[in-house]
């Protein structure tokens, strides 16, 4: 016999249009969509929305090293990483995942491998509420990138891979005085030691940047593996990022990067803190400039999961988008940049990943009072 649910009296959010009625479910996919009540659980008016698509999240690594050198369980830190996730709305995730390290790397290649091998067999056994798949974030100018991203996108989770390069001087830091704020009080660096450092990521990044992209790019082809560029500042960098096949341009660092890379059919990603805070932390472009220029695409929580939903719903609630184009930005456009056509939106079909918001107090966020994967109830 079919399981079948029903979720009544809801506001929906449909692709282009917002409706009061009901969901009918089956066997984990969206099997009816109808207008006004029907008999089933009583969602008293709140709003359900698709569940969430994030394409790139370095989350986990603070939850298996929460602090320096203290180094958690990875089948724990995935729990707590995969409750904090899906409490957010976020049913589809793809976990960023390091690959490219220096002399002085605590998070090594063997340690990434493993994490992502906790991942893969976590979900191959269904103990997570979201759905994990892995991103490979590739810093390309590290000696060992191409070796570590053979390795690592061996893994059967592994979709999405990017290819970043924050040496000094370019990109996210073209500013020199960024990159010492960022980087010598993290790091406790004297200004001899900065300078040092410095260079050498320099010198590093002129030797092994270009052809560790290219190497990487033909292995994430020859593997059905997705590609982002990653901080791209001028057309240059767009330009080498369709030579190289990619699909996702993410954090573009100027609005002429921006432009470039969605004229090119680039679905182009930035982060919703970057939208909740009014602005870059680290000085680029703002998010908001970028969707009024109608130049961005995706929006990805980066370092806070909840900001996704946040941020939507703030882009609805201060009229600078309709609530269903908001929610695009978070469930349809980043499951359609990443290749995954049966989520994203409620529709027949569809499968059934659904998240049930309480959005009835503009002066507080939204608040997440149930998610469904594929039918099922998960938070």
């Amino acid at each position: 016999m079919s399981a079948e649910t029903i979720l009544s009296n809801a506001r929906i959010v449909l692709a282009d249009e917002a409706i009061d009625g009901h969901v009918v479910i089956r066997d984990g996919r969206i099997v009816d969509i109808g207008k006004g009540p029907a008999t089933g659980e009583d969602l008293g008016g709140d709003t359900l929305i698709p569940g969430l698509v994030e394409l790139h999240t370095d989350h986990i690594e603070t939850h298996f090293m929460p602090r320096p050198k203290v180094f958690w369980d990875m089948f724990a830190a995935l729990q707590a990483h995969d409750a904090q996730i899906a409490a957010s709305g976020i049913t589809t995730v793809f976990d960023a995942i390091r690959v490219g390290t220096d002399e002085d790397a605590t998070l090594t290649v063997d340690t990434m491998e493993k994490l992502s091998n906790v991942i893969a067999e976590a979900a191959a056994s269904d103990d997570t509420r979201a759905e994990h798949f892995i991103h490979l974030r590739c810093e390309v100018s590290a000696p060992d990138a191409v070796e570590g991203f053979e390795r690592l996108s061996q893994n059967p989770r592994v979709r999405l891979a990017s290819l970043m390069d924050h040496a000094p001087g370019q990109r996210q830091f073209v500013s020199f005085e960024t990159y010492r704020l960022y980087y010598q009080k993290k790091k406790a660096l004297s200004d001899e030691e900065f300078d040092r450092f410095s260079q050498k990521r320099i010198a590093e990044s002129e030797a092994n940047s270009a052809p560790s992209r290219r190497a990487i790019a033909a292995v994430a082809h020859e593997r059905g593996i997705a590609l982002a560029s990653h901080d791209d500042a001028t057309e240059a960098h767009v330009d080498e990022a369709i030579a190289l096949g990619t699909k996702i341009a993410e954090f573009p660092t100027t609005p002429m990067a921006a432009k470039a890379s969605h004229g090119a059919g680039l679905g182009v990603l930035m982060g919703a803190p970057n939208i909740v805070r009014g602005g870059s932390h680290s000085g680029n472009v703002a998010a908001h400039d970028l969707l009024a220029a109608g130049h961005l695409d995706i929006l990805s929580s980066d370092y806070i999961p909840f900001s996704m939903l946040q941020a939507a719903f703030l882009l609805a609630r201060d009229g600078t988008l309709d609530l269903p184009a908001a929610i695009r930005l978070v469930s349809a456009n980043p499951a359609r940049a990443a290749g995954l056509a049966d989520r994203g939106e409620i529709a027949i079909g569809k499968r059934a990943d659904l998240v049930r918001v309480r959005a009835d107090r503009p002066e507080r966020p939204p608040l997440v009072a149930s998610v469904y994967r594929a039918g099922r109830r998960v938070a």
